[in-house]
C-alpha cells in the first residue's frame, strides 16, 4: 500500500484573519529618559574640536553631524526596547512609503537634534524632539534643550511640564487679546520671509524675539511669548512633540496655507488661518503646511478636532 496522504486541492481557499489587539503603557519618564540621553551624547560632541563633527550635507542642503546620528541611535535604541510593535519616523532614517504608513495607528515621531544649524554656531539653541502619534494628532511630546539641561513634554489631557534635574512645575501660555498693544512674537532669525513680515504688520507695535529651533514653540507654550508665525517650511518631526505641549499648555498650533520645500505659498495664508485647522502628523508628504502657533486667545474658538482625513 501506498505511505502517505494525499490532499485534494480545494476550490476556493479558506480566508481567515486573526484580530490582534495590544495594549501598552509608555511610562513618560522613560520617553525623557531617552531624550536626555540622546542629549548627552549630543554635549559631548558639541563640547568636542568642530573638525571632530564630521559635517555633511545633505541631499536637501541641510547638515549632518555626528551627533545627529549618535542621538539618533540613542533615541530609536531606546524606543525599540520600550515598544517593539511601534514604528519610528525619525528625520535620519529611511521614511517608509506612505503605502505602508497610512496603516500606522501609532507611531513614534523623532527629530535627534532639531536645530543643527545652531549646533554648528555653537549657540546652544538646539533641542531633541520625541512624539507619539496617534491619527494624525500628537498624544505625547518631549523636548529636550541639552545646553540648559531642561525638559519639557505633554501628556495628552495630563497638562504642559517643564522638567530639571531638581523640579517639575506645570505651565500655561499666556493669554491675551490680538488687538493688544506689544504683543511678543517670535520669529526665526534665519526665516524672515515676505509672509512673516505681512504677518507682524497686523499687530500693534508687536515685540520681536528670536531663538532657534523648536524653543521658539516652546517659547509660546511657556507664555514667554504669544505668537509664532513660521511662513516657511519645516518638517513633520520638527513640530510634533512641541505641538502637544503647546496644546496642552493652552495654546494652538493652526495650518496657514500649504507651501512646498522652497517655501513658495501654494495658497493664500490669511484664509488658511482663519479656518482653525490644527496641524496634522503622517501626511502622505511629510513636509508641514505654513502655521501659527497661538497662546491662549481672548475669545478664540474651541479648539476645533482635526479632521485627519479631509487635512492629509
Amino acid at each position: 500500500p501506498k505511505m502517505g496522504t494525499t490532499f485534494s486541492k480545494v476550490d476556493g481557499q479558506p480566508d481567515y484573519t486573526v484580530e490582534l489587539q495590544f495594549s501598552s503603557s509608555i511610562p513618560i519618564q522613560s520617553v525623557v529618559a531617552a531624550a536626555e540621553a540622546a542629549g548627552q551624547s549630543i554635549l559631548q560632541i558639541y563640547k568636542s574640536e568642530a573638525s571632530k563633527w564630521d559635517v555633511q550635507l545633505k541631499s536637501d542642503n541641510s547638515p549632518l553631524t555626528r551627533a545627529d546620528s549618535a542621538a539618533n541611535q540613542i533615541i530609536c535604541d531606546e524606543l525599540t526596547r520600550l515598544t517593539p510593535h511601534i514604528p519610528i519616523i525619525s528625520e535620519e532614517n529611511a521614511i517608509k512609503p506612505y503605502e505602508v504608513r497610512q496603516n500606522y495607528q501609532y507611531h513614534w515621531l523623532v527629530d535627534p537634534l532639531d536645530g543643527t544649524k545652531e549646533f554648528l554656531k555653537r549657540n546652544g539653541e538646539f533641542t531633541v524632539n520625541i512624539a507619539l502619534v496617534t491619527n494624525g494628532i500628537p498624544v505625547l511630546g518631549v523636548v529636550h534643550v541639552p545646553c540648559q539641561a531642561k525638559t519639557y513634554w505633554a501628556v495628552k489631557g495630563k497638562g504642559a511640564w517643564l522638567q530639571t534635574s531638581q523640579t517639575q512645575t506645570q505651565f500655561q501660555a499666556a493669554e491675551f487679546g490680538l488687538d493688544d498693544p506689544g504683543l511678543r512674537i517670535v520669529a526665526s532669525s534665519s526665516h524672515l520671509s515676505k509672509e512673516t513680515e505681512e504677518f507682524v504688520s497686523l499687530f500693534d507695535s508687536p515685540e520681536f524675539v528670536q531663538v532657534g529651533s523648536s524653543l521658539k514653540m516652546i517659547m509660546v507654550a511657556e507664555g514667554l511669548a504669544h505668537m509664532y508665525p513660521r511662513l516657511a517650511p519645516t518638517c513633520e518631526w520638527d513640530t510634533a512633540a512641541a505641538d502637544i505641549i503647546v496644546r496642552e499648555a493652552g495654546g494652538v498650533v493652526l495650518q496657514a496655507g500649504v507651501c512646498n520645500s522652497e517655501g513658495k505659498a501654494l495658497e493664500d495664508w490669511r484664509k488658511a488661518l482663519i479656518a482653525e485647522q490644527p496641524m496634522v502628523y503622517n501626511k502622505k508628504n511629510m513636509l508641514n503646511p505654513f502655521f501659527v502657533v497661538f497662546g491662549r486667545r481672548r475669545g478664540a474658538p474651541p479648539e476645533a478636532e482635526a479632521n485627519s482625513n479631509g487635512n492629509r
